[in-house]
């Protein structure tokens, strides 16, 4: 089977990773990668650490890019791609435009799609936006689902999703922690790279991870976020580290 895995931005390119190295060692399985470059930079840098070499490259992003012109460019742009590369699955991660768009243009070419870290809600069309919105269409265009939670699974099986097309099977965020610490036990250049950028923490101290959504931290969030983080710090055992994209 002529698997095919398309994203467009860093958390889908590390959440696909391991998925796609899995695929590659599937008997019977020829794993395909379409990459919109949703989001150009950021992910090249998780292509590069995994060694993701895609087979085709929509390269969409563009200065002042909106919602409309990545969906109507991606749609415009899978088509053509499922029909050359003769994709008989689609698999999509998550819930970003690339995700929505991806599943969208599989329908059209009449190629069944799956759907990784599916059934996530908050219940509001408008929050997160436009990522709610897009995960709920995606799980009307699917056929397989892959929920992370048995909450997710749940809130699939409220809408109607048939059971025996829905599998719990964790994040693959974490498969893509183990594997990337075992790309940098290989390599100990990489390892001693790392270690210089992000330092462990110091004795007795705990090292915390804080990553954001752009769109929710507008208008007030952000400094509700950093006025939480002081408070974290003022503990004294704890380490922040909050890699953020502006």
């Amino acid at each position: 089977m002529r698997v095919l895995s398309v994203f467009g931005t860093r958390p889908e390119a590390i959440k696909m990773a391991p998925i796609i190295r899995r695929l590659s060692e599937t008997p019977g399985v020829t794993p395909l990668v379409c990459v919109t470059a949703q989001h150009r930079q950021m992910l090249d840098q998780v292509l590069d650490l995994f060694a993701i070499r895609p087979d085709r490259d929509l390269d969409l992003m563009r200065a002042g890019q909106g919602l409309t012109y990545v969906t109507t460019a991606a749609l415009q742009g899978l088509g053509g791609v499922y029909a050359e590369l003769r994709a008989e699955r689609v698999l999509v991660q998550g819930d970003t435009t690339t995700t929505f768009a991806a599943a969208l243009a599989a329908f059209y070419a009449r190629v069944p799609v799956a759907h990784v870290e599916a059934g996530l809600r908050t219940g509001n069309p408008h929050a997160p936006w436009p990522e709610e919105m897009n995960r709920r269409l995606t799980t009307g265009l699917a056929d397989l689902h892959f929920p992370p939670t048995e909450e997710a699974r749940r809130n699939l099986l409220a809408e109607g999703v048939d059971p025996a097309r829905v599998t719990v099977t964790g994040n693959t965020v974490i498969d893509a922690l183990l594997d990337a610490l075992t790309l940098l036990d290989g390599n100990p250049a990489r390892a001693a790279a790392t270690e210089r950028a992000l330092p462990p923490p110091a004795p007795g101290k705990r090292l915390i991870l804080v990553t954001g959504h752009r769109r929710e931290n507008f208008a007030g969030g952000l400094e509700r976020v950093a006025r939480g983080l002081v408070r974290l710090a003022a503990r004294g055992d704890v380490e922040i580290v909050y890699p953020v994209h502006l």
